[in-house]
């Protein structure tokens, strides 16, 4: 029996390495895509955020009016490239640029009169590429930081902040319902006289000008501290993760499908002629299937440490949870060979469950961002306790508990889609 089990599973390791088109599409596919995933992840977590470029239309030549441009020039965030309006409409239209910033004519005054006093605000128009609200959101955290440092600094030290207090003074002193507003009243003198203050401090000083040119700006920093239990986060552990298994079931459904061309061509019967049981092919086909998966799983993984520096934080776990996915994918593999009518149709079905199961377990982008009706969801699906589990034992540093816990679970899809197939064998037999 185990002669000839070992026989067939020798057999089928030798067809499969020998299918140089298979090996590439399950060994170098995984590899490339995991790669380009992995960068657009944060890549090794080395590399610097990249810009947000920006168009700029400058249409405001007041004195506030640059200050801000400036700002935005100078942020370290920001690309910022200037335009005429109806250019930087045509590149945002065109999808050459994601956010264009106008900073209108007049802004600047009309800005700082707002400040104090219940006038109509001005607009700052933005156009942005409905495809990207994420970065236009962005945009308007930086742009409001820039307006409110900038217009502040202008009403409390600048000449234009001067001239509008002495003019909202004499407004106030003009309008016989002022009795009605005294703390506005009351606010502006006391604004008078500080900037009365530095002037006077200015003088003193010697330059003719006021020393303190700040305006309000955040009133804070934050100190950002990536904590996990495993080494350094690296965003291709999770790619290689996420690819690796969607490719090795691809190499699943190949095993199923080779069944069942084997029995359109009568192999699968003149096999069943031999001296061997339905029960001993079946075994062997899916342990050959295990062996060939878990193999391209560690390749794939060992061309990420080596490439990429994606580190395996708890080896037995990984092996653990490897071996375990390995088997899975060869029961699923003769689920589709048990079930499928053709081979034509069966791969067809067999792709589009995959391709289903790979992204909804979070092979494709991780399961947290899902809504979290879907997260509850997807606890059902066997490939997110497979990403899951090698997400854990490589950037995650989890331990051998969650090792078990992910491996217990696709052992028990492992029973599952092994009993189904090994049925239905038998029912087709009959």
């Amino acid at each position: 029996m185990m002669t000839a089990m070992i026989a067939l599973i020798r057999k089928d390791l030798k067809l499969y390495v020998n299918d140089k088109r298979a090996l590439m599409l399950n060994l170098l596919m995984p590899i490339v895509l995991a790669a380009f995933f992995g960068s657009l992840f944060g890549g090794s977590g080395e590399a610097k955020t990249s810009k947000i470029d920006i168009g700029l239309v400058q249409e405001d030549t007041s004195a506030l009016g640059k200050k801000i441009g400036d700002g935005l020039r100078a942020d370290a965030n920001l690309r910022v490239t200037e335009l005429s309006r109806e250019d930087a409409q045509q590149r945002v239209r065109s999808g050459k640029l994601g956010v264009a910033v106008v900073i209108p004519a007049g802004f600047g005054d009309a800005a700082g009169g707002a400040l104090f006093s219940a006038s109509a605000k001005p607009e700052l128009p933005l156009f942005y590429d409905p495809s990207q609200s994420t970065v236009l959101a962005m945009v308007k955290g930086l742009l409001t930081q820039q307006v409110m440092q900038n217009v502040s600094a202008e009403m409390f030290n600048g000449q234009g902040g001067r001239d509008f207090t002495d003019k909202s003074l004499k407004q106030l002193e003009a309008n016989p319902d002022t009795a009605k507003r005294p703390e506005l009243t009351e606010l502006l003198g006391s604004l008078k006289k500080f900037q009365s203050s530095e002037d006077q401090r200015a003088a003193a000083a010697g330059d003719g000008k006021a020393k303190s040119q700040a305006g309000l700006s955040m009133p804070f920093t934050t100190k950002d501290e990536a904590l996990s239990s495993g080494p350094k986060y690296n965003g291709y552990a999770h790619s290689f993760a996420g690819m690796g298994v969607q490719f090795i079931l691809f190499m699943g459904v190949d095993l199923g499908i080779g069944i069942l061309l084997a029995r359109r061509l009568g192999i699968w019967n003149r096999l069943l002629a031999a001296p061997v049981t339905m029960n001993q092919v079946l075994l062997s086909r899916a342990l050959s299937g295990a062996i060939i998966a878990f193999g391209l799983l560690v390749a794939i993984f060992l061309a990420g440490a080596l490439i990429f520096k994606v580190q395996i934080s708890n080896p037995a776990g990984f092996l653990l949870v490897g071996m375990s996915f390995a088997l899975m994918t060869a029961a699923f593999g003769l689920l589709i060979a048990a079930f499928g009518k053709t081979p034509e149709a069966a791969r067809g079905m067999a792709v589009f469950a995959t391709l289903i199961m790979v992204m909804l377990g979070g092979a494709w982008v991780p399961s947290f961002v899902f809504p979290e009706w879907m997260q509850q969801l997807t606890i059902v699906i066997p490939t997110r306790w497979a990403v899951d589990g090698l997400d854990a034992m490589t950037w995650r540093g989890l331990g051998m508990d969650a090792a078990l816990r992910c491996a217990g679970v696709q052992l028990a899809f492992t029973a599952l889609f092994g009993v189904l197939a090994l049925w239905k064998f038998r029912a087709d037999r009959a």
